[in-house]
């Protein structure tokens, strides 16, 4: 099969949070399965970009209404990521440093779109499927079903996974002069609570939907601002489908951003070594246990409360913890962990912003890692730190509830089931009380390192879902 994917991020070309991961690894697992998995993706301004070979494979004038734009498909010439990447230069619109966050995002995504099926539809061959990734391409299978231009292509399935129902792109109907021309009576299927929805659009044009884990699939239907009803009524052709991790990628025996490989024989030592380098560069103490937190700091993952958490967490345990940060995001959050350095310092530490070296040697170094989310589809990082040997901390929900078992049920894992500064500050005091018993936590490092969270499964699962399609 041939399956292309659309996406706005894609690791390491371009990464914001989990949907990069996911679109940076899916494909490749893919293709080890004997198919084609190509990736297109918006030319970003990113050191990637720079940095890489490319070769023009199509170039072409666009529009969306009566604005015009020339864009270029540019393809990557040594397949370096296990797949054949393609970006979409647009002069203007494309070519940012920042993947989201400027006024005309609406614009960006719209011509991006429309550029992706512009290309796609002058092809000799027509793909097997079509693969869009949240709302930044949601309008992809409205556009393919009814546009007219887009006719050559209406019978490719298309395929919609949502990575995070909070985000969907929503803008007005003063803009649909943008879409190229279909049958006015069809444009129901564009909105969504009085505005065009991308993701809502996507819901209910795409053959099958996907989310990113079981759980979330169901907590959507009560939880997904404002489309629960939506979500339901097309519940018949949804399904969830956990994540996996990329084991090339996150591997403890070959990460070349660790102080020192290890392996499930050599877990202890290997992470003590991490732990001491990681202590010195932020001037913590290693003989004590490490706590961690890694991402994006929104309330959606809990960040607003952590600094009373950690407040908490180290007036209640003195000297006896180390806290270490490593996030941006909600500037107010981001003042109030920078302030705990000037009351806890030498106990605790935090690093604003995102260093992708960093958090592979925090997966290393941590003896936890705390996630206190509110909303999680499915979460990547604690299976990062389950196959480096770190003992996740988390709140059931979405994935984090399908991937996590506590150690008291005889798992692997520290859970709760609030996002409460006494529930995470409790998991805290277990986790102290765990860490003590020095002959089991070390069987549950042991333990958690043997888990298999790679792509196969995953990318097995959706390859039976696109031969299904109908």
């Amino acid at each position: 099969m041939e399956i292309i994917h659309i996406s706005a991020e894609c690791y390491p070309v371009a990464k914001v949070g989990g949907l990069a991961d996911v679109v940076g690894a899916l494909p490749k697992y893919q293709n080890k399965l004997g198919h084609i998995a190509k990736v297109v993706v918006p030319a970003y301004d990113t050191k990637f970009i720079r940095e890489s070979e490319f070769e023009v494979t199509y170039d072409a004038w666009g529009n969306y209404g009566n604005h015009h734009f020339q864009y270029r498909i540019l393809k990557e010439k040594t397949n370096k990521l296990g797949f054949d990447l393609y970006v979409i230069h647009i002069q203007g619109l494309t070519d940012r440093p920042n993947v989201y966050g400027y006024h005309d995002d609406t614009e960006r995504f719209f011509a991006f779109q429309v550029a992706t099926l512009d290309w796609i539809v002058q092809w000799e061959h027509r793909p097997d499927v079509i693969h869009c990734h949240d709302h930044h391409t949601g309008l992809v299978p409205f556009m393919v079903s009814n546009c007219i231009k887009y006719r050559p292509i209406s019978s490719v399935p298309t395929v919609l996974t949502i990575h995070n129902a909070q985000y969907q792109g929503q803008f007005g109907w003063d803009k649909l002069y943008y879409l190229p021309a279909f049958d006015l009576w069809k444009g129901g299927l564009l909105g969504w609570d009085d505005a065009i929805n991308p993701l809502a659009s996507a819901i209910k044009c795409a053959w099958k939907v996907t989310t990113v884990s079981p759980t979330y699939l169901e907590e959507m239907m009560g939880n997904a601002r404002g489309l629960e009803s939506l979500l339901r009524q097309e519940r018949w052709k949804s399904v969830g489908i956990l994540n996996g991790i990329d084991n090339e990628v996150w591997n403890p025996e070959t990460d070349t951003m660790l102080s020192k490989n290890y392996s499930i024989k050599t877990v202890d030592a290997g992470k003590l070594a991490n732990k001491t380098a990681l202590c010195n560069v932020f001037q913590l103490d290693p003989s004590k246990p490490l706590f961690t937190f890694i991402g994006r700091l929104v309330d959606e993952k809990g960040a607003d409360i952590l600094p009373d958490i950690f407040y908490t967490a180290l007036e209640q345990h003195g000297d006896n913890i180390n806290i270490l940060v490593l996030g941006s995001g909600d500037h107010w959050v981001e003042g109030r962990l920078n302030q705990l350095k000037d009351i806890f310092g030498g106990r605790y530490n935090v690093y604003i912003g995102y260093n992708e070296q960093v958090s592979h040697e925090m997966y290393a170094g941590a003896d936890f890692l705390i996630m206190p989310s509110r909303v999680e589809p499915c979460g990547l990082n604690q299976l990062y730190a389950l196959r480096y040997g770190t003992v996740p901390i988390v709140r059931r929900v979405g994935g984090l509830r399908d991937t996590v078992i506590d150690i008291g049920d005889g798992g692997f894992g520290i859970c709760h089931d609030q996002t409460s500064i006494w529930d995470v500050t409790y998991s805290i005091n277990r986790a102290v009380e765990f860490y003590n018993d020095k002959k089991a936590f070390k069987a549950v490092r042991k333990t958690m390192m043997k888990i298999d969270h790679s792509w196969d499964r995953a990318a097995l699962n959706y390859i039976e879902l696109y031969q299904n399609l109908k």
